[in-house]
């Protein structure tokens, strides 16, 4: 099939009516894409855009944008900019730092529900099948890039992943285009540049097309990490279908690999950042810890505990400033607390005057009087409904003239108890009485 009709097919696919943006550096590969697409677009129309982000990461960085616009002026196709801030402190390196902060670009011009294509090729495939089984990867890492996955509410599409690069090149010259050549790209310090221009050349004189045989034990790769995902699906209904929260018990009676599988299973589920192999093993080592022990571990951007028996997997959170207050809260004006903004109302159910609220975090040896119930220590009330002890540490109390009235949990903006003669909206949670 040639390159122009597999772009029309892909196109096609798209359902009509919805943005499809293509990911344009000014390479040859998305240069073409883009022109592909746009030929495309006269046999199925659909809204296209042309998205560039520019890391400003080298001279050449304006020399690259300046391609793009004249191109899309070309192609009459609408051009958008984003810049990125390439963080290289965060232990990525420079290649990953900059594709965190090129995707983070693409979430921020792309909206959900819309389509985004990126011009990786055969060639990209086979070297990422590499890195990855160089860096010691299991099937997912050696599964490469994905043909389409959904990521954050969008759909991501290679649809020159099959096709090699000398295709690309090929095309490209026969339409006569023009791209810019990136000249980190010829820098052989960083490993991808190193694969392509040292080891795959080598392989190749070696195995006459050991670029297609990567790129096929990658899609393999891929195949095997779908049935992975499938099994991982039907552990976690069995064990409850709560991702954020897996008993114990269930999770030790599996074998040590599908244990492994699940976790990270429901870390994706919840869009937490995978734990690393050593983190991930530390986890899975203090799952027979006493009931009431307070297990944590915690990663870049996810965290588990262990505490009555459950695993419960978390977004890590700074937990509430022990000063923090608001004083004079009126119980109708949304409240800015460090979770963000919290819309919950208390109101008086008796004829006393709602003035003077005073919002703060809970202490310790805060007295409640409940209905039916008299007054109760709040800590042993939170005891007895099962609340986490690093919850507890982040829930607010509301006062009235010196006294509890009421407990928030502002994370999830919901009122977990309310004293006798006042009225909370949202409504108790569940159990809460």
């Amino acid at each position: 099939m040639s390159l122009q009709l597999l772009i029309d097919d892909a196109l096609a696919r798209t359902p009509p009516g919805r943005c499809v943006w293509v990911a344009l550096s000014g390479g040859l590969d998305s240069s073409l894409l883009l022109t592909l697409a746009a030929a495309a677009c006269r046999h199925h129309p659909r809204p296209l855009r042309a998205l560039h982000v520019n890391h400003g990461l080298q001279a050449a960085a304006d020399d690259f944008q300046g391609h793009c616009r004249r191109l899309c002026s070309r192609l009459g196709v609408p051009l958008f900019v984003e810049s990125a801030v390439v963080d290289v402190a965060n232990g990525q390196g420079l290649e990953g730092a900059a594709r965190e902060a090129r995707y983070d670009a693409f979430a921020r011009r792309v909206a959900p529900g819309e389509t985004l294509w990126l011009a990786q090729h055969r060639d990209d495939q086979a070297e990422t099948f590499l890195l990855a089984a160089l860096r010691g990867s299991g099937v997912r890492g050696l599964a490469a890039m994905p043909a389409c996955r959904d990521w954050r509410g969008r759909r991501l599409e290679r649809p020159l992943l099959g096709e090699a690069r000398s295709a690309l090149e090929a095309k490209a010259r026969a339409l006569g285009l023009t791209w810019i050549d990136d000249p980190s790209n010829r820098d052989v310090t960083l490993d991808r540049n190193f694969l392509r221009h040292r080891v795959l050349p080598l392989l190749e004189t070696r195995w006459s097309g050991a670029g297609r045989a990567l790129a096929n034990s990658a899609a393999r790769a891929g195949e095997a990490d779908g049935l992975l995902g499938e099994l991982a699906a039907l552990d976690l209904v069995r064990l409850g279908g709560e991702p954020a929260r897996l008993e114990v018990a269930g999770l030790a009676a599996l074998s040590l690999p599908r244990r492994r599988l699940l976790v990270r299973h429901c870390c994706e589920r919840l869009g937490l950042a995978l734990p690393p192999a050593t983190r991930l093993e530390t986890l899975l080592g203090q799952l027979d810890a006493r009931y009431d022990a307070e297990v944590q571990v915690a990663w870049p951007g996810g965290e588990a505990r262990v505490w009555r028996g459950i695993l419960h997997l978390l977004t890590p959170s700074a937990g509430v400033p022990f000063d923090w207050r608001i004083d004079d809260w009126d119980g109708l004006a949304p409240i800015p607390s460090p979770f963000g903004e919290c819309r919950a109302s208390l109101v008086s159910t008796t004829d006393t005057p709602v003035v003077g609220l005073r919002v703060a975090v809970r202490r310790g040896g805060e007295r409640l009087r409940l209905p039916g119930r008299g007054v109760r220590d709040l800590k042993r009330l939170l005891q007895e409904m099962a609340v986490p002890p690093w919850e507890r540490a982040r829930l607010l109390v509301v006062w009235h003239d010196g006294t509890p009235v009421a407990v928030l949990a502002p994370d999830r903006c919901q009122w977990l108890l309310v004293g006798e003669g006042w009225r909370g909206e949202p409504p108790l949670s569940p159990g809460s009485e």
